[in-house]
């Protein structure tokens, strides 16, 4: 089990994880619950939108979807964070970019220019959603609050259906 932790100061599964738990420890966990899972058929494009460590069940599924050669449509992944030290597994996401056809890997910085995409992450996916064809898409939205709650926003405006918009939040 690999899990993606920021420590919030004072948040209480941070100071749990971070200071009364200690190696050799056991913990149970729990999981997949709710409705934050893949369709067990991908004939749709998927969008997985996320910030920070929102990442995680993304590259769950994204290992899944490669491990197990699901048939899929478009998975398009936008990434948002502050800076380049920011950006979590980018070697990872990089390979499953060049390896895995329409996969389309979109790391974004809101704090630092770089060669990759600068700015927010809505940016990028009205991008796509304006100049490309897209099959009845499904999003995935995980991170902080304020991005879930701009882009659910946004894809409502744009016409798409709360069914095909699914949160995990945090923060």
């Amino acid at each position: 089990v690999e899990l993606i932790i920021v420590k919030l100061e004072g948040g209480e599964m941070s100071t749990l994880l971070f200071e009364k738990i200690t190696e050799g420890d056991e913990l149970e966990v729990k999981g997949p619950l709710g409705k934050f899972v893949l369709p067990d058929v991908i004939d749709n494009d998927i969008f997985f939108i996320c910030t920070g460590t929102g990442l995680g069940p993304f590259r769950s599924m994204l290992k899944y979807i490669n491990l197990k050669k699901i048939n899929y449509q478009n998975i398009y992944l936008i990434f948002g964070t502050r800076t380049i030290k920011d950006i979590l597994y980018f070697e990872e996401m990089n390979y499953l970019n060049n390896s895995m056809i329409n996969f389309k890997y979109i790391p974004t910085l809101s704090r630092e220019k770089w060669i990759g995409k600068s700015g927010y992450v809505h940016e990028q996916y009205l991008n796509i959603l304006k100049n490309k064809s897209v099959n009845n898409p499904i999003f995935y939205l995980c991170g902080w609050k304020d991005m879930i709650k701009e882009a659910r926003t946004n894809l409502k405006g744009l016409g798409f259906e709360s069914k095909k918009i699914k949160l995990e939040i945090y923060g």
